[in-house]
């Protein structure tokens, strides 16, 4: 494989709801042997971990480089409803400050193709702005001849409803057929605090049996940047946007919750088969790759390298949970390479809250079902409490299933002042939204619960006769002539495209456009993320 220079392509590959449950991780029952080659070829991080246990509050950190609660997507299915419950504010997306952009957009404004296929799941819809593609076709293939990409690959079967019974699947997709089982379900390890029944260890089956998927899904990947002689000039990132779907993993701050794997393939510059204990958080994805790819980092970007010459240490990350669909909660976390200190906001709060698609997993029914029958056993009660400490501290090196809390032990006062100080730092510098109640949070976004929409683009000539005071849709000019694009709402993009097609292949504008000789027709989209998207404008100018 060749080594990277100059300005490296970059992929990710995304799984959801995966855990380090792989080979390369010391898995021995899973089958992954493409992810595992992946890693023999790169670095895998043992430390990696996402900034919330759920797929929109993390992937919204993912994708701006921003913490959830800083700008307002740290609660979970905000477009979504409930008939049960119409009392809470949605439906509504979710209004980050003006400032705030997508990495890919900064990316495209850098000379990047830019293409996800085909999740997104921001807490906001994925600005016109973000992605030169964004869809089920979306690939770097489609980029013109020699331009640098940054592509994403997200996978979905790892899902936590990937666990449920064919009849609970059928009621979001009627006409699923469940395939043979592979994984013989005796031999799965269910962690210390789930029900050990035929039951439980059927659901875990099935999720081995979709890495093993997610896998073959990796492969062929791999298999296209072989195809196309780019392997050795492209940065092969493989991560997940949160742990696995099962219960005190998926949507909780415990290493089940928010650990997860985290693979870099950089030919030439990461040494192979390296291991590396490097504190990482799934905020640093973004300013990370910017830098590699040659692009300043905003200052207001809160996450931080974490490879090449600008990688900055880190000492903690830290983990949120708040409303899940249609629950509130508000629990804050932070963990060093030994010691997870969690907060809880709500300890009167029993763990079981109602979240009802949670409840269709096979194990919690399980859990449920030995809870009201009297069978429950040792550290199987732990989610079951009425009620939670109001702060927890875990040694994770000797206790990596966060079973025994050291909060009130003396022994370990002073790590538990440290990494309470630790927190509530970063509460005063990134919880921004925390404390405010959602209904006072979408009145700010949503005036009057109507969601805001960009200002229409403006068309303003410049030439040697025409100094750009004036807007105007339409003109003719005998002189070399640009056209500058403009939005009246603050920290507007604009999108542009001069094809006439029904779907055409839009530009991001980075600067005012110079017109060829003949006719050009100009047809613009203003876009903030978290707004409605401008209408259409359309402009035709003529240079003679």
């Amino acid at each position: 494989m060749s080594h990277i220079t100059g300005r490296p392509n970059i992929l990710w590959i995304t799984l959801e709801d995966t855990s380090p449950r792989m080979g390369c991780y010391g898995d021995a029952l899973s089958r992954t042997p493409n992810i595992d080659k992946l890693a023999g070829e790169g670095m895998l991080y043992r430390n990696a971990f996402a900034t919330a246990g759920v797929c929109a509050p993390s992937r919204s950190s993912v994708i701006t480089g921003m913490y959830p609660t800083s700008i307002g997507t740290h609660h979970m299915r905000t477009e979504h409803t409930n008939p049960y419950t119409p009392e809470l504010p949605s439906h509504y997306f979710a209004v980050p400050p003006a400032h705030v952009k997508t990495i890919p957009e900064m990316m495209r404004a850098n000379g990047y193709y830019c293409t996800n296929n085909w999740k997104t799941d921001y807490q906001f819809a994925a600005p016109l702005t973000a992605w030169d593609e964004n869809g089920k076709e979306a690939h770097w293939r489609n980029r013109e001849s020699g331009q640098p990409f940054f592509a994403v690959f997200n996978y979905d079967h790892t899902h936590e409803s990937g666990m449920w019974p064919a009849e609970y699947k059928r009621r979001f997709h009627p006409n699923y057929e469940e395939p043979p089982l592979v994984t013989d379900p005796d031999q799965v390890k269910l962690p210390p605090y789930l029900p050990n029944t035929q039951k439980s260890r059927l659901a875990l089956a099935r999720h081995y049996d979709n890495l093993a998927r997610a896998d073959e899904f990796v492969g062929r990947i791999l298999q296209q940047l072989d195809e196309d002689d780019l392997s050795g000039n492209t940065l092969v990132i493989l991560w997940s946007d949160h742990g696995e779907g099962l219960p005190r993993a998926k949507r909780w701050t415990y290493d089940s919750g928010i650990c997860v794997p985290l693979i870099v393939r950089y030919p030439g510059k990461v040494e192979e088969g390296q291991v590396s204990e490097q504190m990482v958080s799934m905020i640093d994805l973004g300013p990370t790759v910017l830098t590699l790819a040659g692009i300043p980092v905003p200052r207001h970007i809160q996450g931080q390298p974490f490879m090449g010459q600008h990688a900055e240490p880190r000492d903690y990350v830290f983990a949120t949970r708040d409303r899940y669909d249609e629950a509130y909660d508000k629990v804050r976390a932070v963990r060093d390479k030994r010691f997870k200190y969690i907060r809880n906001d709500y300890p009167q709060l029993p763990y079981l809250q109602w979240i009802p698609f949670s409840h269709l997993h096979p194990i919690w029914q399980e859990l449920w079902r030995l809870k009201l029958a009297g069978e429950l056993a040792d550290d199987q009660h732990v989610l079951m409490q009425n009620g939670r400490p109001p702060e927890e501290l875990y040694d994770c090196m000797n206790d990596p299933y966060e079973l025994r809390n050291l909060a009130d032990d003396p022994s370990f006062r002073e790590d538990l002042l440290r990494l309470r100080k630790a927190l509530g730092d970063w509460c005063g510098k990134y919880d921004t939204w925390g404390d405010i109640p959602e209904e006072q949070m979408v009145a700010r976004m949503w005036p009057n619960g109507v969601q805001p929409q960009t200002a229409n683009p403006l068309f303003i000539p410049i030439n040697s006769r025409l100094p750009g005071e004036d807007a105007v849709n339409t003109g003719t000019f005998d002189k070399p002539t640009a056209i500058m694009l403009h939005s009246a709402t603050q920290g507007a993009s604009i999108n542009y495209t001069t094809d006439e097609d029904l779907n055409p292949r839009w530009k991001l504008y980075t600067g005012p456009i110079e017109l060829t000789e003949g006719k050009t027709v100009i047809r613009a989209k203003a876009v903030r993320i978290g707004y409605k998207d401008s209408e259409e404008a359309t402009s035709s100018f003529v240079v003679e």
